[in-house]
């Protein structure tokens, strides 16, 4: 039976793309690694299917793209490293990715962005979305052109997708409760602060924290009304402010999108820093900083670069192999962060400029 390249890659402990690499010195791959591999396929006496060179030949050319939103935020920061990374690897194998990227939430400008690069010939799309019917609509007819679309960071429910890469939003708003339940002692008051109403991933995180506190939790702690920061530190910091002379009382904070640097502010002004439990989400530079000052209680993680790395994997395979994913919602982690375990080593990797990412960089008109 003749060895394949699936069998040295097992052998070898590394992914089959990794030993195509090595094998024909395409991409970055460790020269210890390299040798091994080769050395594996000596002893075997592998000797290379031209037929599936040709195949993977035919199918160079590949152009990916990927649509951004909300870039301005340190989390979309982190998942565009995966991207890059991501497009890396893929240029390797002949596969060019075209990044978009997009301040806020822009209805309008995401789907003139999407019309923009299936004009370029676009043949697989994974973007961060709205929640829109418009959206909707524009995912299903681009499966109707053959144009498979992967969600990340945020999905579309309902909508025609591959699949979604991303965290299991409304567990993550069960955990968060969880947290605060045990934070608070009774009747205290918890002010939920969400990012845009559009956006799936910041109701679900709303609803599940919610859904737990009054199902769960039989009322124990009071709930104001959520408010919309819309990712904006400046305007969590006005709705903080203006809800702690409001409220005195307020003794815990939820902050379920972007904006609790604005939330710690207004809490620190006040001279209540510690006293008010704040929990948001996301590790990175900024609020690893608040973890460490006690100005947060608690950041709830989801892998952020990891949604920006595997949907161009996924378009890829999909499009050169037809391999599907067997889910398909490809949940990330729900990591529970403190002072004491936010070491980002590991995971602010700096992956900037890197040769597979070619396309050039856009604002949205709503900044």
């Amino acid at each position: 039976m003749a060895v394949t390249a699936q069998k040295i890659a097992e052998l070898a402990g590394v992914s089959r793309g990794t030993v195509d690499r090595a094998l024909h010195n395409r991409g970055r791959v460790n020269p210890e690694v390299a040798a091994r591999i080769r050395q594996i396929a000596t002893e075997l006496e592998y000797k290379p299917n031209l037929v599936g060179q040709a195949l993977v030949r035919s199918r160079q050319g590949a152009r990916l793209g990927v649509i951004l939103q909300s870039t301005e935020t340190p989390t979309m920061q982190i998942v565009q490293q995966g991207v890059r990374r991501a497009a890396d690897e893929l240029h390797a194998s002949g596969c060019k990715v075209v990044l978009r990227l997009l301040r806020a939430l822009d209805d309008e400008l995401l789907l003139e962005s999407i019309e923009e690069l299936v004009s370029q010939g676009i043949q697989g799309l994974a973007i961060s979305p709205n929640n829109t019917p418009e959206l909707r609509r524009c995912i299903n007819e681009l499966d109707e052109q053959g144009i498979p679309v992967v969600t990340l960071n945020s999905d579309v429910p309902g909508s025609r997708r591959l699949c979604f890469v991303g965290q299991d939003c409304y567990r993550a708003g069960q955990t968060a409760a969880c947290l605060m339940h045990q934070l608070l002692p009774d009747s205290s008051e918890v002010l939920p602060l969400t990012g845009h109403l559009n956006n799936s991933a910041h109701n679900s995180r709303l609803n599940g924290f919610l859904d737990t506190l009054q199902q769960e939790n039989s009322g124990r702690l009071r709930i104001l009304p959520f408010q919309p920061c819309f990712d904006r530190d400046d305007y969590a910091y006005e709705v903080t402010q203006h809800a702690l002379h409001e409220h005195p009382d307020i003794a815990g904070i939820y902050v379920a999108s972007n904006g609790q640097e604005g939330v710690c502010r207004a809490v620190e002004e006040e001279g209540r820093k510690g006293q008010i439990k704040i929990i948001a989400y996301d590790l990175h530079e900024p609020n690893m900083q608040l973890l460490q000052s006690d100005s947060l209680s608690f950041v709830i993680d989801q892998e952020a670069f990891e949604q920006g790395y595997r949907p161009p994997h996924l378009l890829y395979e999909y499009l050169t192999h037809k391999k599907q994913s067997a889910r398909e919602l490809l949940y990330t982690d729900i990591s529970i962060r403190t002072k004491y375990n936010s070491d980002l080593s590991g995971v602010l990797n700096t992956y900037a400029e890197l040769p597979g990412v070619t396309g050039a960089e856009e604002e949205s008109r709503r900044a």
